[in-house]
């Protein structure tokens, strides 16, 4: 017995002395609270010879303008003019013709075409609407009191106004309509259809209902439309040309008829010249990029429509 006691005693001492050597790591009961841990991330290793990318600002590049002026031809153009009759147009600058010209030009094309001869004259305007700090001019409705008219019938135009004197004069001087809030629930139902609308400062309140419905019709200020100067907008709109900017930039409108003497189509291609440019502030520069003048049944002619404006004390001192 003495001898087995011993024996097991002997198994245990060694058991304990391979235990404590290392061989084996006992587990603890309990979790210890001396575990290691990291409470930050690590640093991201750098790659030898790699240096550090600096954010540089974008520099956009600006659109190289080539100067043909002393050049013996233009940029990608076989010369500066055809020396024949006959000639591929692309192979060539195109001709930018006086207004003068343009016309003199539209009218020989009438003759060889045997075309009508009162068919309409048309300009067609490309403008630069922007402004600085990225702001640009609305696109806009502008009416225009044209030297010779080329219509025959006065446009239908109403007069919202409820004092008595007013309407009489209104009356007098041509206006298809006149009336107060009255005219309102007709103009809704389609009862009362005009060209265009006027209207006095004192009713412009209670005109509210109606801006939905007229929309680019309904009466304004900056138009010309609202004022308590009946007799002037009536003889503004009655006779008035409209025109409108569309697709942001683009001006297409008639100046005329092409049986006009050259002297009024000039002189009513003049007013709506101006008065375009009257949309945009004079220290921005010019506001017509491109002009193209045509008649129903010719070719599209470019133009010069600088010449048609009003020289500035600025463009006087250039030259």
């Amino acid at each position: 017995m003495a001898t087995c006691t011993h024996t097991v005693w002997k198994a245990v001492v060694g058991c304990r002395r391979h235990l404590l050597s290392g061989g084996v790591r006992p587990f603890p009961a309990f979790p210890s609270s001396n575990i290691p841990f990291r409470a930050f991330a690590a640093v991201k290793a750098r790659k030898k010879g790699k240096k550090e990318e600096v954010a540089t600002p974008e520099v956009k590049k600006e659109k190289m303008v080539v100067n043909d002026s002393a050049r013996h031809k233009p940029f990608g153009k076989t010369a500066w003019a055809p020396v024949d009759d006959v000639y591929i147009l692309r192979y060539y600058p195109r001709t930018i013709y006086s207004a003068a010209e343009a016309l003199a030009l539209l009218k020989s094309f009438q003759v060889l075409d045997f075309t009508p001869c009162d068919q309409p004259v048309y300009v067609d305007l490309k403008l630069d609407m922007k402004l600085e700090k990225k702001k640009k001019i609305d696109p806009f409705v502008s009416t225009v009191h044209l030297p010779h008219p080329f219509k025959t019938d006065a446009n239908k135009v109403l007069v919202f106004t409820e004092d008595a004197h007013q309407k009489k004069v209104a009356q007098e001087c041509g206006a298809s309509f006149v009336g107060g809030s009255e005219l309102i629930p007709q103009i809704l139902d389609d009862e009362v259809v005009a060209d265009f609308y006027v209207a006095v400062p004192e009713i412009l309140q209670k005109l509210t209902p109606l801006k939905n419905k007229l929309r680019k019709k309904f009466p304004k200020s900056k138009r010309g439309s609202v004022s308590v100067n009946i007799p002037k907008m009536l003889s503004l709109f009655r006779m008035g040309h409209e025109y409108a900017v569309d697709s942001e930039r683009y001006v297409r409108t008639q100046v005329a008829t092409l049986d006009f003497p050259t002297e009024q189509i000039l002189a009513n291609l003049q007013a709506i010249l101006i008065d375009v440019c009257s949309h945009r502030p004079a220290d921005m520069g010019p506001l017509i990029e491109r002009a193209i003048l045509a008649s129903h049944t010719s070719e599209a002619l470019w133009f010069n429509s600088e010449e048609m404006l009003p020289k500035t004390p600025e463009d006087n001192k250039a030259q």
